[in-house]
């Protein structure tokens, strides 16, 4: 390709909406082009980036055996009426009407359309497993659509779906998915960690995401300074420690502690490390028919982590409580503690806590704290008393595996499998007869990829202050082949000569022949992020040209005539 004709065109300037490096560098790099809020458009160069993970993607899934298909964008609504989804997925399914009033929605994902299509085709247990997949276009209304292809509406994803009669063949299809998509981030150059997930709105379970490693990732990841644990941090945990309070309480009384509500004020006022206090963090518990106000006891020293919480009680979701709400629930905010709840309170304990002694927490009464508690007692409201893993991991936490140090590290999602089971069969009555005759819904796996998310995912991870650092499996180009003066008939001449060579040897060379200065060329090479250039200038005359390498900023003159064979060289290196 010549860049004089090709249709790629560079900014100075990025949109004051882009903060992170990928959309900067995808906007001025002349990749994308935004649209609307959330969706863009993908130029020649862009596409060329999502033509070469596609065929990665393709062949990897195609080697391990599942088969490719292209489910429609448009799906009828009442597929998603059939699993209950129509109305828990919330406002981000964008729900549409035809001219005939029929309703549709536009597709965030397809298990209710695969589950469709299988069902009308498979009957017998003799025609499983299958895994079908495809690569194909999402759209999922965001509230707040933000960096760029990070975060958008619409989006490009590889979603497949695997069908079996038992539970043991899923775990082998599971399994092979994710060494699959080991191969798939490894053979695009990136630096990733599987790591175990909680399954959100797909539901299922056995949930493991794919984190590509980048600073500015959304993600919190937990991993094992020794071992090979790693986890999302809404669903790591950490090994539990036994300390012992120095300070013994002989009996357990409550205590004056006027106006004192934090942890920070409590603990300083009773000379006790908030290690062994006790939290209460109270909010409003969103069911799918009701709401309703819970408390959370944990440590003084550890935060709630949402997603466990949620989980723990089965809500939908979880919103901060007023207090004039925790109030009307028969509540004393600031002073809150599992002793002498209001018997409507619904509650949950940290598995932190379970059989801890000498700690404070609060009285359920305003002004007054318990010191010298203890949670030896299973029931402490007359009624079974729950404890759940509902604490934040913490860096310097000990690995639940090996006992050594956690860290917490930066993620950016890009893959993530799931072992659904019957979760959308059973509800749209996707059966097969098993070798007895009987009846059985399908038992399913779900493993996504974020096709275009990878191209933002891939720049997060590789770049710099100038611009994109492709890693060369993706890169839309491999060498760009600058000619610093076109007017000189033998730079052009060489330049020309050595990109026939390169584009022979499969190389895929740009060769950059616009009627420009060379420093406008130069930052476009180091902004749109090829992996290798050869400046063909003025030392030509001399018989040498430059190769630089994009990743390590090195420098090579080398004689002309060696120049093919040191650009193979910096690729292979």
């Amino acid at each position: 390709m010549r860049w004089s004709r090709f249709f790629l065109y560079t900014k100075k300037e990025a949109p004051k909406d882009a903060v992170t490096p990928s959309h900067i560098y995808l906007i001025r790099g002349g990749y994308i082009k935004q649209v609307a809020a959330g969706i863009y458009d993908f130029t020649p160069i862009g596409k060329m980036v999502l033509d070469n993970i596609r065929e990665i993607i393709k062949k990897e899934m195609d080697n391990a055996g599942a088969q490719e298909v292209m489910l429609s964008f448009v799906t009828p609504y009442e597929l998603w009426e059939e699993t209950g989804r129509a109305k828990k997925y919330g406002d981000e399914l964008l729900r549409i009407e035809d001219r005939k009033t029929q309703k549709f929605v536009l597709s965030p994902t397809n298990e209710e359309s695969v589950v469709d299509l299988v069902r009308s085709y498979v009957k017998s247990y003799k025609q499983l497993p299958i895994n079908l997949y495809q690569i194909n276009l999402k759209f999922r209304d965001e509230a707040r659509p933000r960096f760029g292809l990070l975060r958008g509406r619409e989006f490009i994803m590889k979603d497949a779906y695997s069908f079996h009669s038992s539970r043991d063949d899923l775990d082998r299809e599971f399994n092979l998915m994710q060494e699959t998509y080991e191969k798939i981030f490894t053979k695009m150059g990136l630096d990733f960690r599987v790591v175990e997930a909680d399954s959100g709105a797909i539901g299922g379970s056995g949930s493991r995401e794919f984190m590509v490693l980048a600073n500015t990732g959304e993600d919190d990841i937990v991993v094992c300074s020794e071992c090979n644990y790693a986890a999302n941090i809404e669903v790591a945990k950490r090994k539990h420690i036994k300390k012992e309070n120095p300070i013994k309480t002989e009996t357990i009384e409550e205590v004056y502690t006027p106006d004192k509500k934090t942890i920070e004020e409590v603990c300083e006022f009773l000379g006790v490390d908030p290690y062994f206090s006790v939290k209460a963090v109270v909010k409003k518990a969103i069911f799918d028919e009701c709401e309703e106000i819970v408390v959370f006891f944990l440590r003084g020293t550890d935060t709630l982590e949402e997603t466990k919480a949620k989980n723990a009680i089965g809500a939908v979701d979880l919103a901060d409580a007023s207090e004039e709400e925790v109030e009307q629930a028969g509540l004393v905010p600031g002073f809150i503690g599992p002793f002498g709840l209001p018997s409507n309170i619904k509650y949950v304990i940290d598995d932190d806590l379970r059989m801890e002694e000498e700690l404070v927490c609060g009285a359920n009464k305003k002004d007054y704290h318990i010191k010298g508690a203890g949670l030896l007692d299973a029931n402490l409201l007359g009624n079974l008393t729950v404890y759940r893993d509902i604490a934040a991991v913490k860096e310097g936490d000990l690995c639940s595996k090996c006992g050594k140090p956690l860290k917490i590290t930066k993620g950016i999602e890009v893959g993530h499998i799931f072992k659904l089971g019957a979760v959308y069969s059973e509800p749209m009555n996707a059966t097969f007869l098993d070798e007895n005759g009987k009846a059985k819904p399908f038992i399913m796996g779900c493993y996504g990829i974020g096709v275009s998310r990878l191209i933002a995912a891939a720049i997060e991870q590789n770049h710099d202050e100038k611009g994109i650092i492709w890693p060369k499996e993706i890169a839309p180009f491999l060498v760009d082949i600058i000619v610093s003066d076109i007017k000189k008939e033998e730079q052009l001449n060489f330049a020309e000569k050595l990109y026939k060579e390169l584009k022979k040897a499969g190389a895929k060379p740009i060769l950059d022949d616009r009627n420009e200065r060379f420093g406008p060329k130069i930052v476009d090479f180091e902004l749109v992020g090829f992996p290798v250039c050869v400046i063909v200038g003025k030392k030509l005359k001399n018989g040498k040209v430059e190769v630089r390498n994009r990743k390590t900023g090195e420098k090579f003159e080398v004689d002309k005539d060696l120049a093919f064979e040191k650009v193979l060289e910096v690729l292979n290196s």
